[in-house]
């Protein structure tokens, strides 16, 4: 498959999402017949990547899926379409547990610039202002009469 996941940029590096193993050799790995093998590829429960010529190539990957869809038919008594089914809400969660980790970096980024900038705007505060304190209301009353001329700058 091509834009599989996880897969590596240098073509030289096994990864376990690198197609090396020939149709019969990941039957041979995997327990199961290639005819099998072909027909999980049909039903679209394993699909190998394909080599130019379109043979298919599996990964370490596709091997332990084989595996996983056998024991779920045999042991469990699942039946294939129930088997894909339990495959794409597999790929589903794991999907939404990588957007959710991606999402959880976003906010974590985003609080840390967040307090970086608050720090930055508390730094650049004044030193010579006061904070404003909320007085409480009295019912005092205050009375301000002007400076006469005549008594001297003196309030009667």
């Amino acid at each position: 498959m091509e834009g599989r996941p996880g897969r590596s940029r240098n073509p030289y590096e096994l990864t376990d999402e690198s197609p090396v193993y020939v149709i019969s050799v990941a039957a041979q790995l995997s327990g199961l017949h290639p005819q099998t093998l072909r027909q999980y590829d049909r039903l679209g429960l394993v699909s190998p990547d394909r080599t130019a010529g379109r043979g298919r190539r599996y990964s370490a990957r596709d091997i332990e899926l084989l595996r996983t869809v056998q024991q779920l038919s045999q042991d469990e008594g699942i039946n294939l379409a129930g088997i894909k089914r339990i495959i794409e809400l597999e790929n589903q969660v794991a999907a939404l547990q990588a957007r959710v980790a991606e999402l959880s970096a976003a906010v974590e980024g985003a609080a840390a610039a967040m307090q970086q900038r608050e720090a930055q705007v508390h730094a650049s505060y004044r030193r010579d202002l006061v904070p404003y304190q909320d007085v409480q209301q009295t019912s005092a009353l205050v009375v301000w009469r002007p400076k006469r001329p005549d008594q001297g700058g003196r309030p009667s």
